[in-house]
């Protein structure tokens, strides 16, 4: 039974992945347990001996001997200690071999329940762990079962081998998109919690981490440190900027972006349910990066303002419009983007 249940504990760590350090820890625990359960006045004087290379497991109660036995929990007389070890003398500590097939039953399940609840406690901390270390990136996950009621979306995400439920809410969802019960969709990691239900991952499709990482996947001068992404202003589902620079001026950050014939952006576009995206070029003087943000306007000139970070932009009549955009996002992206407040005047009014 010793050498099975070695192998059992071999096959635990490499199934699962969890240290046979750990089990045996949670093993002696159980043991332990178990024997408290059947002797509920004993001391602390148990000790559980795992030994690896005999691949053998004994359990002993540490007794002093004595001539005469006051607390048998702790003491043993002269003539049992000789029936375990013919050496034992009055003051000698032996250790008093436990029969742990004599444990009761309800003392079996204990033990049992502390060896269960201790490989779910490793596996949520190895859960933890490999979510924990994909914090502000993007997962895949399947969409598992939306709540009609609520709207709650609930979403399987895997990460490598590991897979754990995380719950996708009405407003971090995406406006306007609607998602069935199968669809794989792609989400941004936005923090890893620890609960006593194992790992909670906080998900996100509004976040402009998911654009950044999305561009980080598709175009490889990115990845590659060629083109730097500068900042994003975004309005989920709708519209979003994105300022792009590379410090070679052989690289073009806007043309690497879109990809060929548009192959890139397109399939981020698709990957967000059809959502805008505008690439500008980033700039170190204020005026450019903010004329540049307020694209597809053409702009007159810009104007910056001594209080706070404002500035004055003109623009041709006919584009005022196009500058302002519907509902006024174009010059509120623009703003996010480049952090300027900024107000936007017509060429014949200025």
């Amino acid at each position: 039974m010793n050498a099975e249940f070695f192998e059992a504990i071999a096959d635990i760590e490499r199934e699962k992945g969890i240290p046979r350090e750990y089990m045996y820890n949670k093993i002696n625990q159980a043991m332990l347990t178990a024997y408290r359960k059947d002797t509920p006045d004993c001391g602390d004087n148990i000790e559980v001996i795992l030994d690896e290379a005999k691949r053998k497991i004994d359990m002993v109660v540490k007794k002093t001997v004595v001539e005469e036995v006051s607390d048998p929990y702790y003491e043993i007389n002269l003539d049992a200690a000789k029936k375990i070890t013919k050496r034992a003398k009055l003051g000698d500590v032996v250790n008093v071999p436990v029969e742990t097939k004599k444990f009761g039953r309800i003392a079996a399940q204990a033990a049992k329940q502390v060896i269960i609840q201790g490989i779910r406690e490793a596996e949520r901390g190895m859960i933890y762990e490999e979510f924990n270390s994909k914090e502000h990136e993007v997962l895949t996950g399947v969409v598992n079962k939306i709540d009609p009621r609520t709207g709650n979306i609930y979403i399987k995400i895997s990460s490598n081998s590991d897979y754990t439920d995380a719950m996708l809410s009405p407003q971090e969802c995406i406006r306007g998109e609607v998602l069935r019960e199968g669809d794989r969709i792609k989400v941004y990691v936005v923090e890893v919690r620890r609960s006593t239900r194992g790992p909670q991952v906080l998900i996100s499709r509004t976040h402009p981490g998911l654009v950044k990482r999305l561009f980080e996947l598709e175009v490889p001068e990115i990845f590659d440190g060629d083109v730097e992404i500068k900042s994003i202003a975004r309005e989920a589902g709708s519209r979003t900027k994105m300022a792009v620079w590379s410090e070679d001026p052989a690289v073009d950050p806007i043309g690497a972006c879109v990809g060929p014939k548009g192959g890139r952006v397109a399939s981020i576009v698709d990957a967000l349910g059809g959502e805008k995206i505008d690439i500008v070029k980033y700039s170190e003087t204020p005026e450019e990066f903010i004329a540049a943000a307020l694209a597809p306007s053409e702009v007159v000139s810009v104007t910056l303002l001594e209080e706070g970070r404002s500035c004055r932009v003109v623009v041709p009549d006919s584009q005022l419009s196009l500058a302002i955009g519907k509902e006024g996002q174009n010059a509120r992206l623009a703003a996010k983007l480049t952090g300027y407040k900024i107000d936007i005047k017509p060429e014949s009014e200025a």
